[in-house]
């Protein structure tokens, strides 16, 4: 975003000083401004680290995201097997928990609160394109450690699937697949996804994708969390047995 250079007629009628953190930015953003990262390297370094892995498959109705339910200490010990990875951010919008636990929680706190903001404000829906502005802004300025999530959403364009990356990178595509089992889902979606499926259809191959990377990913596994969006909203079902869904 542009920034008033200090020479200009606004610098002028401050009086040459220069902007600080008190003074009001003409052009700061609407919605608020990103947390701080007052964090040290070291502290970086003691973050709990979790495997996980997470899908979303775009459809001819709307969204499928999957997660398997198991966190754990750098995939070496599980320290719980239900787990909730996905969470509804918006009315039609959805997001994973990938990577540190509490980075995962704190993103998902603070891009909710943002978008309630906006609609409250705007009156209107934030729109995906939008949502994953701000997810890739909070992700590459925010403290939230090693995250890597996928946002699912519908708005008035479509169904949009995006994967951000812990540099605040976003790619949007008709499927994408995070976490430490990718490699192993990813070779199941490659061969199984079509374009135009249905919500039924992509659950099911979703989960496929999840109970495919939990039989070699030790961060992955104990069942799986299907998400559905649509443009009725978002709903969220957990099944400790693959069976019930594949």
């Amino acid at each position: 975003m542009r920034q008033p250079r200090f020479d200009s007629q606004i610098s002028q009628r401050m009086g040459g000083q220069q902007p600080d953190d008190s003074m009001t930015d003409p052009f700061s953003p609407e919605i608020g401004s990103r947390p701080k990262n007052d964090y040290t390297m070291e502290d970086l370094q003691n973050v709990n680290k979790t495997g996980t892995t997470t899908i979303g498959i775009t459809t001819e109705d709307g969204v499928i995201i999957a997660t398997d339910q198991r966190a754990s200490l750098a995939g070496r010990f599980v320290s719980n097997k239900n787990v909730q990875k996905v969470e509804q951010i918006h009315p039609t919008a959805a997001l994973t928990l990938v990577g540190s636990v509490g980075g995962a929680q704190s993103f998902i706190s603070t891009l909710r609160a943002e978008a309630n903001l906006y609609e409250t404000r705007r009156g209107e829906h934030m729109s995906m394109e939008a949502l994953s502005t701000l997810a890739g802004n909070f992700a590459r300025g925010g403290p939230f450690f090693m995250i890597n999530p996928i946002l699912g959403g519908v708005d008035d364009e479509g169904a949009h699937v995006y994967s951000i990356d812990p540099a605040g990178g976003v790619m949007e595509d008709d499927y994408t697949v995070t976490g430490s089992g990718m490699q192993l889902a990813h070779g199941t979606l490659e061969q199984q996804y079509e374009e135009g499926m249905s919500n039924e259809e992509a659950k099911t191959v979703a989960a496929r994708g999840i109970q495919s990377a939990a039989e070699r990913d030790t961060g992955s596994g104990n069942g799986v969390y299907l998400a559905e969006i649509t443009e009725e909203g978002v709903e969220i079902h957990g099944h400790e047995e693959y069976s019930d869904v594949v």
